[in-house]
């Protein structure tokens, strides 16, 4: 009877053991698939900003920024 038992709970740990192995695996191919998504999102970024500085927008300038630097230098 222990031997039985024994197979039992041998297999019901197995069983939990291949559970966990294949969470990890899903849980590492959504990881390496978010990595590529960030990597293609940068890359658009990129290109967005360069466009963007061809058409004279320049990092920290906001309309607003720009309004009261053009009001400061005209009171000048």
């Amino acid at each position: 009877m222990g031997l039985l038992e024994a197979k039992k709970v041998t297999s019901s740990y197995q069983k939990e053991a291949d559970k966990c192995n294949s969470g990890m695996e899903t849980c590492e191919e959504v990881r390496e698939k978010a990595e590529l998504a960030l990597a293609e999102q940068k890359k658009l970024t990129s290109k967005w900003e360069e466009r963007a500085r061809q058409k004279g927008w320049r990092d920290g300038a906001t309309k607003s920024n720009i309004k009261t630097n053009s009001n400061a230098q005209a009171a000048a």
